[in-house]
């Protein structure tokens, strides 16, 4: 339910102003008029959910900023761990070593295992 999603979002000042949100019900109901509360009840929904999504829609970017940086860091750790590869690429002529480097980054891009990694940690961190 709500309460689950709730528990997901990322930063604790969502997950506070939710439940504020919320609880905010009981302090309306009490005092509204009796043929008012229906009404009162349609608005708090509408409210509710409108922050939800646009919590959503933040955590959704925060995560998307994060998946970025993974990747990246997983590229940085695969050129890393291969520079003793990229040392008889330098004793190469100037003008080949330059596209040699580079087609090997790209290379180690693609078969750096991010898009596996990413695949397998990004179900953990959605909102359910």
């Amino acid at each position: 339910g709500i309460h689950k999603t709730i528990s997901s979002l990322l930063l604790e000042r969502w997950r506070s102003e939710m439940n504020q949100e919320i609880n905010h019900i009981n302090q309306v109901l009490e005092n509204t008029p009796h043929l008012e509360k229906t009404d009162a009840i349609q608005q708090w929904i509408r409210s509710v959910l409108r922050r939800m999504e646009h919590y959503k829609a933040e955590h959704n970017k925060l995560l998307k900023e994060a998946m970025t940086l993974l990747e990246l860091a997983l590229w940085k750790a695969m050129l890393d761990g291969n520079r003793e590869d990229d040392a008889s690429i330098l004793e190469m002529p100037a003008k080949k070593t330059n596209l040699d480097i580079e087609s090997i980054r790209i290379k180690r891009r693609i078969t750096s295992g991010a898009s596996i990694v990413i695949k397998n940690v990004l179900p953990f961190l959605k909102l359910r």
